[in-house]
């Protein structure tokens, strides 16, 4: 039996201090290069394997429609900066970004393999701090780790 692939949202936390180099090298094959960078993968195993190694520094969990569409709308980049736009979506095969935003959150499309989008998505620090300690998972009460459905919130207090 196959696993039904889910979409989920990683946020790098923490910075550039003291790390490890495969850790680092793990961030960067993410697009996770500075502190408050998003991106949007699937749960296959060779991403879960990645996220485990990076676990002291991100945060992840399984995103929902509404959080990616925020995502793609808000914080969505094409080359040159710009902002991703309903032409730029309808010339890659999509009626609009809410379109766009249910295929990836079904992983019917890889939000990476898109041409000419950048696959990092730069937030702001969330919205009244982090809730908890940077340095600690969020089974422990911090902020790095798996964190499930919570993801959605810190998604809407970045944006």
């Amino acid at each position: 039996m196959e696993k039904k692939r889910k979409c989920l949202a990683v946020i790098r936390v923490r910075g550039v201090s003291d790390i490890f180099r495969e850790t680092k090298e793990t961030l960067r094959m993410l697009h996770l290069t500075r502190n408050c960078h998003a991106t949007l993968i699937d749960n296959r195993p060779s991403y879960l394997g990645m996220l485990h190694k990076a676990k002291d520094y991100a945060t992840w969990g399984e995103v929902s429609k509404e959080s990616v569409a925020l995502l793609l709308k808000e914080r969505g980049r094409i080359a040159g900066n710009k902002k991703l736009t309903d032409k730029y979506i309808q010339e890659a095969g999509y009626k609009s970004l809410d379109d766009l935003a249910e295929a990836i959150n079904k992983t019917e499309v890889e939000y990476n393999s898109l041409p000419n989008i950048k696959p990092v998505f730069r937030l702001h620090p969330p919205k009244k701090g982090f809730k908890g300690k940077i340095k600690k998972s969020y089974t422990a009460g911090g902020v790095t780790g798996y964190r499930g459905e919570a993801i959605n919130d810190l998604i809407k207090r970045m944006t």
